[in-house]
């Protein structure tokens, strides 16, 4: 009997950044070590979240260009685990945070995480956000006209 080939999920039509769930050592300098692998190429580092359990850490980093990053901490023995991620640009206002989660909660959507990316894309504070469902996520958000990015976003400002 002749197998056939695997079906794979067609690519999402919402913008997405791929974020690099980087495992390391819980010693001493070590983020330091793994940051500087960085250090004088044109990758730039957007957003990072450490999470530490007893032996070692999880960072989760989003970089303009997760390819060109991923192959660097693989050719230093790095392990690391991508996913797509969505990048939320907040509105300029002292509720921007509020209306962002008062939209996921609307749609009933657990938020898994989420962190702020370093620097700001086109001027506008913007978050990393991982839920139960990052297509409805995003299908909630584009409702309410809310901005999402992609790494072309974050390339363009390093060319800034």
């Amino acid at each position: 009997m002749a197998l056939e080939p695997l079906q794979t999920a067609s690519s999402h039509e919402f913008p997405t950044v791929t974020q690099l769930s980087v495992f390391i050592d819980d010693r001493v300098g070590q983020l330091l070590r793994m940051t500087r692998l960085f250090h004088g190429t044109e990758i730039r580092i957007w957003g990072l979240m450490v999470v530490n359990s007893c032996d070692c850490a999880i960072v989760r980093i989003i970089f303009d260009d997760p390819d060109s990053a991923g192959q660097t901490l693989a050719d230093h023995r790095y392990t690391f685990k991508e996913t797509e991620v969505l990048a939320v640009c907040l509105p300029h206002g002292n509720r921007a945070l509020e209306n962002l989660w008062t939209a996921v909660l609307t749609a009933e959507i657990n938020v898994y995480y989420t962190y702020a990316l370093m620097g700001l894309p086109h001027g506008r504070p913007t978050m990393a956000i991982y839920t139960e469902n990052i297509q409805m996520t995003a299908e909630a958000l584009a409702e309410k006209n809310w901005r999402l990015l992609d790494h072309s976003d974050l390339r363009e400002e390093r060319e800034r």
